[in-house]
């Protein structure tokens, strides 16, 4: 409610201080694809490089939404995901994730421990700004939906 909106509404970006994104993702690729499509001046990242990371800046930065990499093997995204959701400080921060798109069981789980939205691999890579809005913008409607449960 009180978090700054990414822009899609003009002129309002720049009297706004920017929406941070925490950045749970340690592969360089997928790094340098959000880094590159949230360049704007609307956001700021924060980069979460080890476990522990993840849940002081969140604390720390109060970030508009958190990325993680479900396929991650440098961080730990099932155990952030139920922190966040034990914490009432950070139960309500939207999170997008994505994952190899065969791994269904990682699919389920992290719709389980109440991921906003999943996507695979590779339209995570095609569409990251767009579905960083999305999940910025409509994060109540979507984690209620519960999309494919």
């Amino acid at each position: 409610m009180s978090q700054a909106t990414p822009t899609n509404q003009g002129n309002q970006a720049s009297q706004t201080s920017p929406t941070t994104v925490l950045v749970a993702v340690t592969d360089l690729f997928f790094y340098t694809k959000v880094r590159d499509a949230l360049r704007q001046p609307d956001y700021q990242l924060e980069k979460a490089r080890v476990q522990q990371d993840i849940i002081d800046k969140a604390l720390a930065v109060s970030p508009g939404a958190i990325i993680f990499n479900m396929n991650d093997l440098a961080l730990n995204a099932f155990q952030a995901l139920e922190q966040l959701q034990a914490d009432p400080r950070l139960k309500d921060i939207p999170t997008l994730a994505f994952a190899n798109h065969e791994e269904v069981e990682t699919w389920n789980r992290a719709r389980a421990l109440g991921v906003t939205k999943i996507v695979s691999r590779n339209e995570f890579s095609a569409r990251t700004k767009d579905l960083v809005e999305g999940v910025l913008l409509n994060h109540v409607i979507t984690s209620e939906s519960r999309e494919g449960l």
